[in-house]
């Protein structure tokens, strides 16, 4: 009896102390997908019969809905909470070290599933506010080989996230406190709307509207969603391959920093700063357009016996950014907090937290 008495008070204490956590108010709010990862490490004919390129992400298919599956009977399989803004938001949380300074908006089914995300997501730090429904909890197969890594998303209830939702008080609090938005590319397959909405919220109250290409097929296949977000954008974020097929798409050419500096230049809703562009390149430099000018920031080398995984870095990069951007740190700041946070996460399979304080400092 006194075990389960003390069981139960811990049960109340931790419900007490996210009472008191989550009722103040984000920094960074993050709006997105919420997706379970089932990641496992495969061989080259498993990337072939499903039609997977590393390096790639895209939106499953009817032909794909048997991978996940076939993928958890025949390999050893991870499940790690994914999403690309939830990554980049947990990731945040982690080097923000301030309690509730983070919260992330999505759409989860009442599931196990649903389940295993919010409570993970709860225990890195983050205010989850999920919109539930009946369809089922949206999962990510990712499909590692050779540490890199090809993501094929079936977004399920994420792709059921509703912009009256958006609309009610409790989100509209979070918005109306936030300094910093962000949203994954993945994002426009979704809501449009509800981007448009938070852009036309950040320009009118002089807060930093931050988007994401996030995957190639996004510019590619989105670009009308995309030019419409797009004025509304404070700072933008993409790797060198999403960069050079926007380039292409639209007209630019494939000379990623001649994208970079006329994505900068582009008309913006809130003339009170210029948009910053930063397109990362792997191990090669960064490279960041801001006012008509190209400014590289180097990555810091990792031994390649260390790399474990690629999925998630790119997310921890803007986790590491935004978290410095919030702190009001400069450009080069940020970069180096981004840089760092990608570094660790590379060593570990798919985007975990480690356990403990962020240890890192500029």
């Amino acid at each position: 009896m006194f075990p389960r008495l003390l069981e139960g008070l811990g049960e109340l204490l931790l419900r007490f102390l996210a009472h008191i956590l989550f009722d103040a108010m984000p920094t960074i709010l993050g709006f997105g997908n919420p997706l379970l990862d089932i990641s496992a490490v495969v061989e080259q004919d498993v990337l072939d019969k499903w039609g997977a390129e590393l390096n790639n992400a895209i939106l499953a298919e009817e032909k794909h809905i048997p991978l996940y599956a076939e993928l958890a009977k025949s390999h050893p399989v991870e499940y790690i909470a994914g999403g690309a803004t939830q990554n980049s938001i947990r990731v945040a949380q982690w080097l923000s070290a301030t309690p509730a300074s983070t919260a992330f908006v999505g759409c989860i089914g009442k599931d196990a599933f649903g389940d295993q995300l919010e409570k993970a997501a709860t225990a890195d730090g983050v205010n989850v506010q999920y919109m539930k429904t009946d369809t089922p909890t949206g999962t990510c197969a990712v499909l590692v080989k050779g540490g890199e890594r090809s993501l094929i998303a079936n977004l399920s209830a994420a792709n059921c996230y509703d912009v009256s939702h958006f609309e009610t008080p409790a989100i509209q609090d979070l918005l109306s406190s936030a300094k910093i938005v962000y949203t994954a590319g993945f994002f426009l397959t979704v809501s449009v709307p509800s981007m448009v909405g938070i852009g036309k919220h950040c320009a009118a109250n002089g807060k930093t509207y931050c988007l994401n290409l996030s995957a190639p097929f996004i510019p590619q296949f989105f670009k009308d969603p995309v030019a419409e977000v797009m004025p509304y954008v404070d700072f933008l974020f993409a790797n060198e391959s999403e960069a050079a097929i926007y380039g292409t798409t639209n007209g630019l050419g494939e000379d990623i920093e001649k994208v970079a500096l006329a994505i900068a230049a582009m008309p913006k809703a809130s003339g009170t700063r210029p948009r910053v562009v930063v397109f990362t390149q792997g191990k090669d430099p960064t490279i960041i357009a801001c006012g008509g000018v190209i400014t590289k920031y180097e990555v810091p080398a990792l031994s390649a016996d260390l790399l474990v995984d690629t999925n998630g870095a790119g997310d921890a990069f803007v986790g590491g950014f935004l978290a410095y951007l919030a702190k009001g740190g400069d450009l080069a700041d940020c970069c180096s907090a981004g840089n760092w946070a990608a570094r660790q996460i590379i060593q570990v399979s798919g985007c975990k937290i480690p356990e403990g304080p962020c240890s890192y400092s500029p």
